[in-house]
């Protein structure tokens, strides 16, 4: 008799931990295959610390391969499933496309960046879910200070100096809190820097910093931030964003050439492809994480509305915390439709929130005890050692070595703008050139409303290239990331690209000098005709050529 197939799309929280859970508990008696655009699963809440330099983004990707020995792993992004035929159908990273039969399937696709109808900001922000987002943010804040250094024009270098980011959740504060830190080391070790002022501005519609929080921790963060010098204004969103600046909802211009979006997530676009009962795009499901009239299926992570038994009539958030719980009971009822084991329904305790600051700031209420300072520190560290499945010790060890030694801060040139465009549905996979995005990533952004927190746990970065190819402005950069391995997904990583092409570069070419200064790099081929033109990374304007033609690209 053969053995049961089990399917799970996606390596997210929910994901990750399902099939770590499934193959301890039906040991060789099922065959597990889990789908997933990267070959790692993604440690989103350490992304914040890959952006500032603290972490090497391997160390916040753990190997799905080489941590779940019985479950095989097939890379690719699906892109549709057919439940009477129980099959999932795919596309491969290098364009392939294949089909999984089931009969047990677990859709844990996770989320992706949630726009809104901003203008301007599709083109010209950029998300943080993935270690593509990640390594690109790095990358362009280094490239900033040092061309605000070097800038002659006052008001062009505090522009370059000065970083918005949209949101004041978990990762919209954290990236703040660490983005401060990172240019304050940059300026203050480099003499020709002296009197730059970097600044970050960190703005929301909520009345207050990490509005999901306690008020106390709320409070806490708030204070670390602006003692770091962070620019924090509550009940203030962007109104429009263009190539050099922001226009906020208070009727404030504000000059700059970064925006970080970090307002939340939307249900991987996958959802709405099924045609089953949703709640505001998660996929219904009872709270055995069973879909209703489909026995064979099961949902859990950001995909799923999970009913909440303690507060009945409600769902449980889309958080880290209740996804990789969510995986473990969902193993546990997957094995039980199998014969092995009995059925949970998923209950959960709060076990308190971590947010870390920076340095040894950081707001913590484990079990409900409201911490700050260095106790906080400690236990936000402790508490990521602790739930990370792998790499705790090179962790551990790049901690030891950026509180003894100084950060480097350099321009490595792996990602490029137009790789990671905000409206993506595989955040954590960077856009390659000559890959076309599977039929459901074209699915429009999610619904409206006000920039809000974004929930530590799965969420998916989107963006989407822009306007004009960036002359004048040193723009793309490579491949972002994701913790589920996307360059895009709920996860930084390395995944296939589900994106749209991007625009092609020769192979092992470097990236070309600052358009403002006035070099004549090579352009490069133009993109496919589907391939939106990359939005603008450094200056605005035109650049002058000496062939006579204006530039675009990238520093």
């Amino acid at each position: 008799m053969s053995r049961p197939r089990i399917v799970i799309v996606g390596a997210g929280f929910a994901g990750y931990r399902t099939a770590r859970t499934l193959s301890r508990l039906t040991r060789h008696q099922a065959d597990i295959t889990l789908l997933n655009p990267t070959d790692y699963f993604l440690y989103l809440p350490l992304l914040p610390q890959v952006a500032a330099g603290i972490l090497e983004p391997r160390r916040v990707s753990v190997s799905l391969s080489g941590t779940l020995p019985r479950v095989r792993l097939v890379l690719g992004e699906a892109d549709g499933i057919d439940l009477d035929g129980h099959t999932v159908h795919y596309t491969g990273p290098e364009g392939g496309e294949g089909t999984l039969p089931f009969d047990r399937l677990v859709l844990a696709a996770g989320s992706v960046n949630k726009l809104l109808p901003i203008p301007g900001v599709a083109e010209h922000a950029h998300g943080f879910r993935g270690l593509p987002e990640a390594l690109y943010l790095r990358d362009h804040v280094t490239r900033q200070v040092e061309l605000a250094a070097a800038a002659d024009d006052r008001e062009e270098s505090a522009a370059r100096c000065t970083f918005v980011v949209v949101g004041a959740g978990y990762t919209g504060t954290e990236v703040a809190a660490h983005g401060q830190m990172y240019t304050d080391a940059q300026v203050r070790r480099h003499p020709m820097r002296t009197g730059m002022r970097p600044r970050w501005m960190l703005l929301d519609v909520a009345p207050r910093v990490l509005p999901e929080m306690d008020e106390r921790l709320s409070r806490t963060a708030d204070r670390v931030l602006r003692q770091r010098g962070v620019d924090v204004r509550m009940g203030i969103s962007v109104k429009e964003a263009t190539h050099d600046g922001v226009l906020l909802t208070d009727g404030t211009r504000v000059d700059t050439r970064t925006l970080v979006w970090c307002v939340g997530v939307r249900p991987d676009p996958l959802v709405e492809s099924l045609g089953l009962p949703t709640e505001r795009g998660r996929l219904l499901v009872d709270p055995h994480l069973q879909v209703p009239g489909r026995p064979e299926m099961f949902a859990c992570g950001d995909v799923a509305a999970v009913p909440d038994l303690n507060q009945p009539g409600q769902y449980t958030p889309m958080t880290a915390q209740h996804a990789w719980r969510h995986g473990k009971v969902c193993a546990h009822n997957v094995a039980a439709s199998l014969g092995v084991g009995e059925r949970r329904a998923y209950r959960h305790r709060d076990m308190g929130f971590v947010v870390d600051l920076g340095g040894a700031k950081a707001a913590a209420n484990p079990l409900g005890v409201p911490l700050s300072g260095p106790a906080a520190g400690a236990v936000t560290r402790g508490y990521h050692l602790a739930a990370m499945p792998g790499n705790r010790v090179r962790v551990a060890a790049d901690w030891l070595l950026d509180a003894v030694l100084p950060r480097q801060a350099v321009q490595l040139g792996l990602v490029r703008s137009w790789s990671v465009p905000l409206e993506s549905a595989s955040p954590e996979v960077a856009r390659v050139p000559g890959r076309t995005e599977p039929a459901r990533t074209k699915a429009g952004p999610g619904p409206a409303g006000g920039p809000g927190p974004q929930a530590p746990g799965g969420e998916a970065a989107k963006n989407q290239p822009g306007g004009e190819p960036a002359r004048n402005q040193p723009g793309g950069e490579a491949a972002k990331n994701q913790p589920g391995g996307e360059a895009a997904k709920n996860q930084p990583g390395g995944e296939p690209a589900k994106s749209q092409p991007g625009r092609p570069r020769s192979a092992g070419a470097a990236p070309g000098p600052d358009r403002s200064a006035g070099a004549p790099p090579d352009p490069g081929p133009e993109p496919p005709a589907d391939q939106p033109p990359p939005g603008p990374d450094i200056a605005p304007g035109p650049v002058k050529r000496t062939d006579g033609r204006a530039a675009e690209g990238d520093s």
